[in-house]
């Protein structure tokens, strides 16, 4: 009896909440799972966009933390720029070439572009959107430090413009186009990127190899004889803020792309963690190895390089396979950034060897450590992903890079140089009350 009093008092609760012209519509219990778990997806989507949006202020701390005080608000005021317009860029061209309907696979059409954003279009674009915009923004910012303390300001905006609305969704196509309306022929081959570590890191760190390329080295950084001078960062705390503040938006970089609250972002967050920390240690002990010293700066950006290398394969490799390409990426990180350093391309921040150089390792590995079985077409599939993004970024970014250079001009005067940017350019200073030398 007490049974069935219960069952009735649990019928009759709605209606004297309610009303009887006021009751819920009623469903049933697989109508009811499905839309707990679509809500549930809709907020971790954008709770890890939240986390992705958070890294701008990483890579803003190291940039300026890795360069000198002259030009630390030249610094703050690239990354808060290439997210504002880049963010623009995105929402009225990238977005459509990079998910709409593709019968080509090399780019989408916005069709649906004019349709989607309407009250009563659907809703999941704009959670979808905003996770993919704060992707794009991250590949912009990457050539911020590369290309750090002697670009003109008016040339980097429209560099940011270009790589949001253009370089990175047509790559995206090539490699994600299916996530929405798009079908691109990479992962028709069967390419594997779950995160990023191509589509999204070495995107934006070929570019940053073309600009720093083009607009050549910091002045005073090579000698007559061509030996390499160190230019030392102004706030290595504040270099270290940033790889924490990057390494907590990870979090959300990696498990995120499954835009599903389910348990599968367990593993993908363990791979990421592990991958960081393997990066740091062996970045730290080759640094020791090399210079009889644990230098700090490698340290921090092994920590970068084991984010970035795990970033393609996070969701298809083991916790052990993660640990293995997270040292890998914190040795190749050393070593390429003292390789790219004698052959006279100025990267104040590493973050060509960062993230062009270990994105591409990170791809490779994704086919290596593949959970499912690795086999000779998944490793060539890699590989010409990894070569098909190198030569369309590096290629179009060298060309828009000499476009400006001939036209507004990229780089600015020596006398701007040697004072610094946040004067010249902004008429500012970044800290009033201290003098600022070099």
């Amino acid at each position: 009896m007490k049974k069935i009093f219960l069952s009735i008092t649990l019928l009759l609760l709605p209606t004297l909440a309610w009303g009887a012209d006021e009751l819920p519509t009623p469903v049933t219990n697989a109508e009811a799972i499905n839309l707990v778990q679509a809500h549930a997806n809709y907020l971790w989507t954008l709770v890890a966009a939240c986390l992705v949006f958070f890294m701008q202020a990483g890579f803003a701390m190291v940039e300026a933390g890795f360069t000198r005080a002259k030009n630390a608000v030249n610094i703050m005021m690239k990354n808060l720029m290439d997210f504002s317009m880049g963010s623009i860029a995105f929402f009225a061209v990238g977005f459509g070439l990079m998910f709409g309907t593709s019968s080509t696979g090399f780019f989408g059409t916005s069709d649906f572009f004019l349709s989607g954003w309407t009250p009563d279009g659907d809703p999941w674009i704009l959670a979808f959107w905003m996770f993919q915009c704060v992707f794009a923004a991250t590949a912009a910012t990457i050539v911020s430090g590369a290309m750090a303390e002697r670009t003109k300001f008016t040339s980097y905006l429209i560099y940011s413009i270009f790589l949001c609305a253009v370089i990175y969704p047509i790559f995206g196509s090539w490699a994600w186009g299916s996530l929405f309306n798009g079908s691109g022929w990479l992962e028709k081959l069967g390419f594997i990127d779950f995160a990023g570590s191509t589509v999204v890191h070495s995107i934006g760190g070929w570019a940053a190899l073309a600009g720093a390329i083009v607009l050549g080295p910091r002045l005073g950084k090579y000698g007559k004889k061509g030996e390499v001078r160190a230019i030392p960062g102004h706030n290595i705390p504040l270099a270290a803020l940033g790889v924490f503040i990057l390494w907590l938006g990870w979090f959300g970089f990696n498990p995120g792309s499954t835009t599903t609250a389910d348990k599968s972002i367990a593993m993908i967050f363990v791979n990421t963690n592990l991958s960081a920390a393997a990066g740091s240690i062996l970045a730290m002990v080759t640094s020791w190895i090399m210079f009889k010293k644990p230098d700090v700066g490698m340290s921090l950006n092994g920590a970068l390089a084991g984010l970035v290398g795990i970033t393609a394969g996070c969701a298809n490799v083991s916790p052990i396979s993660s640990i293995i390409i997270g040292a890998a990426s914190g040795v190749l990180v050393v070593i390429s950034v003292v390789i790219i350093d004698r052959m006279h391309i100025d990267d104040p921040v590493g973050a060509v060897s960062v993230h062009g150089i270990c994105g591409a390792w990170g791809t490779l590995a994704a086919g290596l450590f593949n959970m499912g079985g690795t086999t000779m077409k998944i490793i060539t599939t890699q590989l010409i992903g990894i070569g098909a993004a190198f030569a369309w970024s590096f290629g179009v970014a060298f060309i828009l890079f000499k476009v400006i250079d001939l036209t507004v001009g990229l780089r600015v005067s020596k006398e701007e140089e040697m004072e610094g940017l946040d004067v010249g350019e902004h008429g500012a200073n970044a800290y009033h009350d201290f003098q600022i030398r070099g």
